[in-house]
């Protein structure tokens, strides 16, 4: 078995503050990595800069990320951070900040090399990066994966380079300005994520132990995101504990198909990540089901479901429908087979099998 956890993490109320000695001694010069508005709205920007402020290192601030990054904007606040000499990276917000301030790290780290090094398998090692997350799903506080977009091909996917923060800082006050459609997405991110690790043809014990602790944590969120509950400052907290445990889980594993399958959904249909991966979550537990039902039967009973019918109920209810195009649906099955992405799924899987998933899944019209 193997197990890998290189980045330090402190999840807890003003996590940046407690620890900004430590965030700040990584450099000299900082470049902050954020969206257009979250970040500035939900308070965790001022306490980054207070921090630096405090301990006299200098920042300059990048905040053009947008949803599904692309490779261009990477490689334009990567310009930012080698023109400015910054020499460590903090990323502020949900996965797509995240994601591409990890980029940005490797390019800022590597001057020399232009944007298509992102894809390319050589030793680059990337400055030192700091991970505040913002919403409770990506994970990408303690993964080493980047998923980013490359619009000259109209594709997404994860950067051929490991870059795991040096530092993670985790708050859960920084939900409480989320939309509650904005919670629903990104914790529904954190739930595939535990399912997928779960199910995963790299799966282990250890990895077992992170993905189940994550289930169980989230099975106790349910009522916050059917609104029979209204979420206080310990709710949050668990959010993010959630998020963060099953971030563990992928960084052993990666995702697997129902990730895989969101991508297009995203890109061609304009769905949310999390919402978009939580689609096929059901259907892909039932296909997985057909080989070895006691490990969805885990699942179900950590989530507090009599059987798989009253999770997809559960699921369809939370997420509503979504139709997709019969020629895109076949579009999307034919990619996936041709990638080799299935190699992430235990058992032998093919075009129908795929099918399967989609079918019962999405609306095909």
């Amino acid at each position: 078995m193997k197990f890998y956890a290189p980045t330090k993490v402190y999840l807890e109320k003003n996590s940046v503050k407690n620890h900004g000695r430590e965030m700040a001694s990584l450099g000299s010069k900082a470049l902050i990595v954020t969206g257009r508005h979250s970040a500035a709205a939900n308070g965790s920007l001022k306490d980054v800069t207070d921090v630096l402020e405090e301990y006299d290192v200098p920042y300059i601030i990048f905040n053009e990320v947008e949803e599904n990054p692309s490779v261009d904007t990477v490689a334009k606040a990567a310009e930012l951070a080698i023109g400015e000499k910054a020499d460590f990276v903090i990323g502020i917000g949900g996965g797509s900040p995240l994601d591409a301030a990890k980029g940005v790290a490797i390019m800022a780290g590597n001057p020399e090399e232009g944007v298509e090094c992102l894809y390319e398998k050589k030793p680059l090692k990337p400055l030192p990066f700091v991970a505040v997350p913002t919403t409770c799903g990506t994970g990408s506080e303690v993964t080493p994966n980047a998923v980013l977009t490359r619009p000259a091909l109209h594709k997404k996917g994860s950067m051929s380079h490991n870059v795991n923060p040096d530092l993670a800082l985790v708050d859960g006050k920084y939900l409480a300005s989320a939309s509650r459609n904005l919670l629903i997405s990104t914790s529904v991110d954190a739930l595939s994520h535990s399912i997928e690790a779960r199910l995963h043809s790299n799966a282990n014990e250890y990895n077992h132990m992170f993905s189940e602790y994550a289930l169980r944590i989230w099975s106790g969120l349910i009522p916050y995101l059917t609104g029979q509950k209204e979420a206080d400052e310990e709710t949050y907290q668990r959010f993010m504990l959630s998020s963060t445990t099953a971030g563990m889980a992928i960084a052993q594993t990666a995702t697997s198909l129902p990730h895989a399958l969101s991508y297009p959904l995203t890109l061609d249909y304009g769905v949310a990540h999390g919402r978009a991966c939580g689609f096929f979550e059901a259907a892909y537990m039932e296909e997985y089901a057909r080989n070895k039902p006691e490990d969805v039967e885990c699942i179900l009973n950590l989530l507090g479901f009599a059987d798989l019918a009253a999770f997809d109920a559960f699921m369809k209810d939370l997420l509503g429908p979504q139709a997709i195009a019969e020629e895109d649906s076949d579009k999307i099955a034919d990619s996936l087979i041709s990638s080799g992405k299935t190699s992430t799924y235990p058992f032998p899987i093919d075009r129908d099998g795929v099918m399967r998933i989609l079918r019962k899944s999405l609306e095909v019209m």
